[in-house]
């Protein structure tokens, strides 16, 4: 059974960093698509960062810069890093992922995480 476990969120001030986690089990990280996505109050959920199956790491256009992806295939783990943190990055952060396809608007992924909360304020 496919299961994603965000972690790693928090409260910090503008300008620090934090790193989240998406933990995966039930399935090989490196054969799916996996992506970050966020979703603030009010707002549409938007894409942050796809690694793809074929081994690409991307980050959507607007945030590149201050969003770092990896991914540890060893461990199953996918991992966002996000330098410096400003007030715009509030938002509950998911984890989600995919064994064919990928999109930057998050339809028809098949499995999502929980989601971890990052709240950026002074």
């Amino acid at each position: 059974q496919v299961h994603l476990v965000e972690s790693g969120g928090g409260s910090v001030q503008p300008g620090g960093s934090l790193r989240l986690s998406c933990a995966a089990s039930g399935f090989r990280i490196s054969d799916y698509n996996m992506g970050w996505f966020r979703q603030a109050p009010g707002k549409q959920r938007e894409g942050v960062a796809i690694a793809d199956r074929f081994g690409s790491l991307n980050i959507a256009h607007a945030l590149k810069g201050r969003f770092t992806l990896s991914k540890d295939t060893a461990n199953q783990t996918l991992y966002l890093h996000i330098a410096p943190l400003e007030l715009a990055d509030t938002a509950m952060y998911y984890c989600a992922a995919d064994p064919r396809g990928a999109n930057w608007i998050g339809v028809g992924w098949d499995h999502w995480g929980q989601g971890t909360q990052v709240t950026v304020s002074s």
